[in-house]
């Protein structure tokens, strides 16, 4: 089964600095109806002017993963990290107990991530960062596996998080071809971070997404694109 998500209807926000799509309710963007999609809680496509950013705050009991796409995104936590990444790189924080953190632009372009927000799979855990500095060319025409869960021993994906899900990236070449198959018990949320595709039979464009609920598609490429998918349990109705 598919789900087409038009991003037109997405909620929206824009205080000069940020310009974000809200992919699910989050902040002044409130709908009962799109809270979650399993345990995929928020996907935020944010735009940070340059010199501008997320000031210091709080977080508690949830996977937090970066994924950028244009520009540097500079972290700093207080567990002592502070680390800069460029486009394709990803970062992960488990939140735990609480854990404090900002994230700036301190470079002189636009900078363009996803913040992804994953339940965990308990609460309470000791709070942990890490990132990883993936090479673009790794994901071209191809599934880049990015994080899965910490006991998916069949998993290459190098981040490790607190929850039974699987992230991966492609770029697809124009007029190529890739499939993406979902299997029984499991539901994906993809994501088209740039260019346009026809995905079994739907247009899907730059910042769309869809919901696959154990299901294949096949992705043909108008142009160049990238995609994320996050993949994880079918939970139905709830989470």
């Amino acid at each position: 089964m598919l789900n087409y998500i038009d991003s037109k209807k997405m909620g929206r926000s824009d205080l000069g600095w940020l310009n974000s799509h809200f992919h699910f309710s989050f902040a002044e963007y409130y709908n009962p109806e799109n809270m979650h999609f399993g345990v995929l809680r928020v996907v935020n496509d944010d735009m940070v002017q340059p010199g501008a950013g997320f000031d210091t705050h709080p977080h508690r009991d949830m996977e937090i993963i970066s994924y950028v796409i244009d520009g540097e995104l500079t972290h700093a936590d207080s567990m002592g990290n502070k680390h800069t990444l460029t486009r394709g790189q990803v970062q992960y924080m488990s939140a735990g107990t609480g854990v404090l953190h900002s994230e700036y632009n301190h470079g002189d372009k636009l900078l363009r991530f996803l913040q992804i927000w994953i339940l965990p799979d308990r609460n309470g855990l000791k709070p942990n960062y890490g990132d990883f500095r993936f090479k673009i060319e790794d994901r071209e025409n191809r599934w880049l596996p990015i994080a899965t869960g910490v006991s998916n021993t069949d998993s290459k994906a190098p981040v490790r998080i607190n929850q039974d899900i699987n992230i991966y990236a492609a770029i697809i070449t124009n007029g190529g071809i890739l499939d993406f198959t979902v299997a029984s018990g499991r539901q994906a949320y993809m994501i088209m971070i740039e260019g346009s595709a026809d995905i079994s039979g739907i247009r899907v464009g730059m910042r769309d997404a869809l919901e696959i609920i154990e299901d294949t598609v096949t992705i043909k490429a108008e142009d160049k694109t990238h995609i994320l998918v996050i993949e994880m349990e079918n939970a139905g109705n709830g989470l």
